[in-house]
């Protein structure tokens, strides 16, 4: 994939939000313009992790080809190495669309700015790549053991992905739990925004709860790394 390619990837999954609000003029008690907030945090989000760590979705073939045994020999961290074995320059082209979804909902909602919406912008702007980053590394950690699992842990990488850049309130109460608490993806976009714009929410979802990234944040993260430890013992080299 080329870098235009990537680009036009990235319009192609704005239209289809602006396409859910071709019929309906509020979902989830939200507008246009305020899931367009919810879309561009989390997206951004999204993409400044797949800049860091997607390419992690190569350790299945490393894994059956027995080539992460290279890895295990040299004396840098294993994860280290991953990030660095395949820079692909296409994916710098991603965050402009979500550069630009976020331009257009800052300045197309009624923001009451100040100290608490400035703080929380930031917060979802240095939290959200962290929890996306997280989510990669669960998902390499848990190659290592089921090895042709691609397929399941994709379904939460690239399906929570979709689901935050959706308001949290209209997702099934299953999905609630999984992408709100378990992994919280709700924390990358839907949280934030409802406090940045004032909005009540619903459910557990209510915007006070935003305040809680640094926890989600640190609670994802040391799940990763607790994957990845118990991933990297379980492997036993091509050998077995």
């Amino acid at each position: 994939m080329d870098l235009s390619a990537a680009f036009l990837l990235g319009l192609v999954e704005l239209a289809e939000v602006w396409l859910l609000f071709h019929n309906a003029k509020i979902i989830g008690g939200l507008t246009f313009s305020a899931v367009l907030l919810v879309f561009a945090l989390a997206d951004l989000s999204f993409c400044v992790a797949d800049i860091l760590l997607g390419h992690l979705d190569k350790l299945p073939q490393y894994v059956r080809a027995g080539t992460i045994d290279v890895f295990y020999l040299r004396p840098q961290p294993i994860l280290l190495q991953l990030m660095t074995s395949d820079i692909r320059i296409h994916r710098l082209t991603r965050p402009a669309v979500s550069l630009f979804a976020l331009g257009y909902a800052v300045t197309h909602n009624a923001i009451d700015w100040g100290p608490g919406t400035v703080g929380m912008l930031v917060l979802a702007l240095v939290c959200g790549p962290v929890i996306y980053s997280s989510v990669f590394v669960i998902s390499a950690g848990l190659q290592f053991v089921l090895v042709n699992g691609a397929e399941f842990t994709n379904s939460f990488v690239y399906g929570g992905r979709y689901a935050a850049s959706q308001p949290a309130s209209v997702w099934p109460g299953a999905i609630k739990v999984t992408f709100g608490f378990v992994l919280p993806l709700a924390f990358t976009g839907y949280l934030p925004a409802l406090y940045i714009l004032g909005l009540p929410g619903e459910g557990a979802f209510r915007p006070e709860l935003a305040w809680a990234l640094p926890l989600a944040t640190a609670w994802v993260v040391l799940v990763a790394g607790a994957t990845w430890r118990w991933g990297l013992r379980h492997y036993r080299g091509a050998g077995g």
